[in-house]
């Protein structure tokens, strides 16, 4: 199946640009500008229209650019037109100009993997940020992923809220069953998904170091027994905490370079290979899945990188539409499928 691409894409007072339009190569587009241009922007942009959020930010209000109430992003995305507007009334999401009430069909035209310089977290970081991953993979791969996640956290709030004010265990238990049925359906996800990429990741991790470096992946679950009989177990704790102890809320997803923790013993150019490998694990199951890749956005990530790895990535991406920016690009050795486009002062040229 051929890739839909993004064909188009219009800015309207979103973040730093008053206005901007412009066609990505179907291919790669490569983004050269100094810091501060806006080149992040353009590939947010590009996530919110295909994804409706931000891989920056969780408050919509941000995306404005300062002194405007309202913004607009518009793209034509194979051949569906959309639309994402944002006011004071709130958002509204459209295809081919008519209103979405619901956000399920809107989603299902396009998928997204983003790289950034914040992925190195997926290594030193938190175990949330590697379960934030694996929960942006699901949303776009599995059916009714985003919907048991909503239902778990919503649950879990409620209940640690009891839990925090010594409520009656009566109150509190109230909450069990939703949460035991959400949460297992998330920790079975969860497996599915870590199953899946294992291979994906080891693959793309000796791709990019060139064969030197091998990457484990493996899912430890936030409930070591069933849900259902950790929960009952983890009651003493719970309350002596005020917290809910296990469930998916405590998952993890382990990672071992060369037999060793990645976060304690990977170098920091190891440590950008991993975080690459993942969302290129990402991109690939994506592909496997829906059998046509997602839109790539690669944001400057080719800092902690020497000039091979950054080529042997470059040659690791899926056949698939890829933004790329980077404020310089000796280095590269980019074929013809290739566009570049400069940014300055808000304006994108091929010079």
């Amino acid at each position: 199946m051929q890739p839909a691409v993004l064909h188009e894409i219009r800015l309207h007072q979103f973040r730093c640009f008053e206005s901007l339009e412009f066609e990505p190569a179907p291919r790669r587009t490569i983004i050269i500008g100094r810091n501060a241009q806006g080149k992040t922007s353009i590939l947010e942009a590009a996530c919110v229209l295909l994804r409706l959020q931000s891989p920056r930010t969780t408050d919509n209000s941000e995306l404005l650019r300062h002194g405007n109430e309202s913004l607009s992003i518009e793209g034509l995305h194979g051949s569906s037109r959309l639309g994402f507007r944002l006011g004071p009334s709130g958002r509204t999401i459209l295809i081919d100009s008519k209103p979405q009430p619901k956000s399920a069909d809107y989603l299902s035209v396009g998928r997204v993997t983003w790289f950034a310089n914040s992925d190195l977290d997926l290594v030193k970081g938190p175990a949330s940020a590697r379960r934030r991953y694996l929960d942006f993979l699901g949303a776009q791969c599995l059916p009714g992923y985003s919907s048991a996640l909503r239902t778990y956290e919503r649950t879990l709030r409620s209940r640690n809220a009891l839990l925090r004010e010594h409520r009656p265990r009566r109150e509190i238990e109230a909450f069990d069953p939703l949460l035991i049925e959400s949460g297992e359906r998330l920790l079975a996800a969860r497996a599915e998904l870590a199953e899946a990429i294992a291979p994906l990741t080891r693959a793309a991790c000796s791709e990019i170091s060139g064969s030197s470096d091998i990457l484990d992946t493996s899912y430890q679950p936030g409930a070591t027994q069933p849900f259902t009989e950790a929960l009952a177990a983890s009651r003493r704790e719970e309350e002596r905490l005020r917290q809910t102890v296990c469930g998916p809320h405590r998952d993890e997803l382990r990672l071992a370079l060369n037999s060793r923790p990645a976060a304690s013993f990977a170098s920091e150019g190891q440590q950008r290979t991993i975080a690459l490998a993942l969302k290129l694990a990402q991109a690939r199951q994506l592909t496997s899945v829906h059998g046509r890749p997602p839109l790539l956005l690669i944001d400057d990530i080719f800092g902690e990188l020497d000039p091979p790895r950054r080529n042997l990535l470059l040659a690791s991406l899926p056949e698939a539409q890829a933004l790329i920016t980077t404020t310089f690009l000796d280095w590269s050795e980019s074929g013809s499928d290739t566009t570049v486009l400069h940014l300055e002062s808000g304006r994108l040229d091929g010079r």
